[in-house]
């Protein structure tokens, strides 16, 4: 099921992938379960835009940490493109290849644009690797950090009302 962006909706199981990080390093959506996780994809490194939008989630990864959160990007890039632009601007967090089949990943979360690049997308996907909340931005905008955080936060009510009612 999508929204009208095209994007898997929140409540939906996140689609499984497997995406090289380096040149024989991979990363699996199944790594990050049992905590949240956020996937911001991207058009391209390089770009000034995206490079904006990558530099100030690293700047608030203290905040995803608060949270328990892992982070990705994930672009059409290759392992050898990614890793330029992640030394470049000081990236740490891993930015995924989603290269061959281009775009694949992108398709499945409804993401991959006419242009051959993915959009700019943001999920949160909680413990269990379901959609949380879904944003796709203009490709023009950098959609910033507050949906992430505010997902987030929501995620983590909801897991301490769980809790509670457990109780």
């Amino acid at each position: 099921m999508t929204d009208p962006s095209g994007a898997i909706r929140p409540g939906q199981p996140a689609p499984e992938f497997t995406l090289p990080t380096g040149p024989d390093e991979q990363v699996s959506l199944a790594d990050f379960r049992g905590r949240p996780t956020v996937l911001a994809f991207y058009p391209a490194d390089w770009s000034p835009i995206c490079g904006d939008q990558m530099a100030l989630y690293q700047a608030m990864r203290p905040e995803l940490d608060r949270y328990g959160a892992a982070l990705v990007g994930i672009s059409v890039d290759s392992v050898w493109c990614h890793q330029a632009f992640a030394m470049s601007e000081g990236i740490e967090f891993p930015l995924l290849a989603d290269f061959e089949p281009k775009g694949g990943v992108a398709r499945r979360y409804g993401v991959y644009g006419a242009d051959g690049y993915a959009k700019r997308a943001l999920f949160v996907l909680d413990q269990q690797a379901r959609v949380s909340w879904s944003y796709v931005s203009p490709t023009d905008v950098n959609p910033g950090a507050d949906g992430i955080l505010d997902a987030l936060d929501d995620l983590s009510s909801r897991q301490q009302s769980q809790t509670t009612e457990a109780r």
